[in-house]
């Protein structure tokens, strides 16, 4: 539907202001008050028009997934024509009430706007009557909201019928992902108090690190760094706090894999795109049904991945007990296997790594710490700074363990002050650069 709010909120605005004066009116402000009294006819008109018209298709049509497209449009259409017997539909609305109902049965109903929108990286759905939407690094509610809770429920259920994943009252939390690769996370009544939950997570393209470069989250020394560490099958691996650019930067650090290996990415949603890797499996997580029975996680993937011949393993995000299974991955030769988790700090994602280890396997702390310092070579810290802007803060080599202790070596870090990127180390373990040929 095309958008006049704002016109007549304000139209509405200047007849108050003349009323409250008690000025006299003249002819112009007569003429102004007959034309926003046009436009809010109008608009409700559209809008009752509209919801006449998707309330009819939904009862006529039983399963709309059954048609296609083309086919939706034609009904469509035709309803719309048979509408106009009885409305004069200006030919501007009409194609909008033909993009907003196919939107609402086929697409993301009002959301879909924002999935169109370049700009707008983030879409937070708080119920029904509450939407905000990051722009450019920054927060703001939107002024649109759904017309009832059953309307974006239906929406919901679009969203997770399309990726063969359930939500519903019994199993009120489920992960999902659009067609264009965006991140999708779901969350239902009686967890949300204030009606459903949506949190989409754009991914509208492929970043490159020519282009993460240009927007200064690194600097080219460090790119071409990262690249001889990548191509000589270093294993790294990319922490950072929620929103800190993870799997974008693991996405653009992907694309310097020799496209001649066989690559397989594990995943809980499938959001990455390594368009230049030919022998590429890829692998998605699945929950559990009703009855609790069938999931396969990302540590069932890990292990089922081992027997595929992988040259690398990318595990999206490790969150749990599945870290032991990357680890061990790491450790059986899959040299330059690559992959994220959350951590505040480089130190603080290798306490987290331990943690996540514990929670699967009752090991000593020492050959767990010793585990990790044999399979990480590389730690990339992200972060955020305060104007939103995405930063790569850290390049840390890890060292052996020894006297009870993961060894830090910081090679790359961001200064604060001089907003730029500044070599302070120099790497240590340089036999796998040697092995590919390389020369520092």
């Amino acid at each position: 539907m095309s958008d006049t709010h704002g016109s007549v909120f304000s139209g509405r605005l200047y007849i108050v202001e003349v009323l409250l004066l008690n000025r006299k009116v003249t002819d112009e402000d007569f003429l102004r008050i007959q034309i926003v009294k046009k436009e809010t006819e109008s608009q409700i008109q559209s809008e009752s028009i509209y919801e006449q018209l998707k309330k009819e298709i939904r009862d006529k049509l039983s399963d709309l997934r059954n048609i296609d497209d083309e086919e939706l449009y034609e009904i469509i259409d035709e309803e719309i024509i048979h509408k106009e017997h009885s409305f004069y539909i200006p030919l501007e609305e009409k194609l909008n009430i033909r993009n907003s109902l196919f939107d609402s049965f086929r697409r993301l109903d009002i959301l879909q706007e924002l999935l169109d929108s370049k700009d707008i990286t983030e879409i937070m759905v708080n119920g029904k009557d509450d939407i905000f939407v990051e722009k450019c690094g920054k927060v703001m509610k939107w002024n649109k909201s759904f017309v009832n809770n059953e309307v974006l429920e239906d929406m919901i259920q679009q969203i997770v019928s399309k990726v063969n994943r359930v939500v519903n009252v019994s199993s009120p939390i489920a992960d999902a992902r659009l067609s264009d690769g965006s991140r999708v996370h779901i969350v239902l009544p009686p967890i949300s108090l204030d009606g459903p939950i949506i949190t989409i997570r754009k991914f509208p393209e492929v970043i490159s690190m020519e282009r993460m470069i240009s927007y200064g989250t690194l600097s080219e020394e460090c790119a071409k760094f990262l690249e001889m560490l990548v191509c000589s099958g270093y294993n790294i691996f990319i922490s950072g706090g929620t929103n800190s650019g993870k799997t974008t930067f693991l996405n653009a650090l992907s694309g310097y894999i020799p496209n001649g290996e066989r690559v397989i990415t594990i995943e809980d949603s499938a959001e990455l795109q390594l368009i230049h890797i030919k022998n590429i499996v890829r692998l998605e997580t699945k929950n559990a049904t009703l009855s609790g029975d069938g999931s396969i996680g990302i540590g069932d993937l890990i292990r089922a991945s081992l027997r595929m011949n992988p040259d690398r393993i990318i595990v999206g995000e490790v969150r749990g007990r599945e870290a032991l299974d990357m680890l061990q991955a790491m450790n059986t030769g899959h040299d330059g296997s690559l992959s994220t988790g959350h951590g505040n700090s480089a130190k603080d994602m290798l306490s987290r790594l331990e943690t996540m280890v514990l929670s699967g396997a009752d090991l000593p702390l020492a050959a767990i710490r010793s585990q990790i310092a044999s399979a990480l070579d590389i730690l990339i810290h992200l972060g955020r700074l305060r104007e939103g802007e995405r930063r790569m803060l850290e390049i840390l080599e890890v060292l052996p363990y020894e006297n009870g202790e993961i060894g830090l070596n910081k090679l790359y870090e961001f200064d604060m002050e001089e907003k730029k990127h500044k070599k302070v180390g120099e790497l240590k373990n340089k036999q796998k650069l040697f092995a590919a040929g390389y020369r520092l």
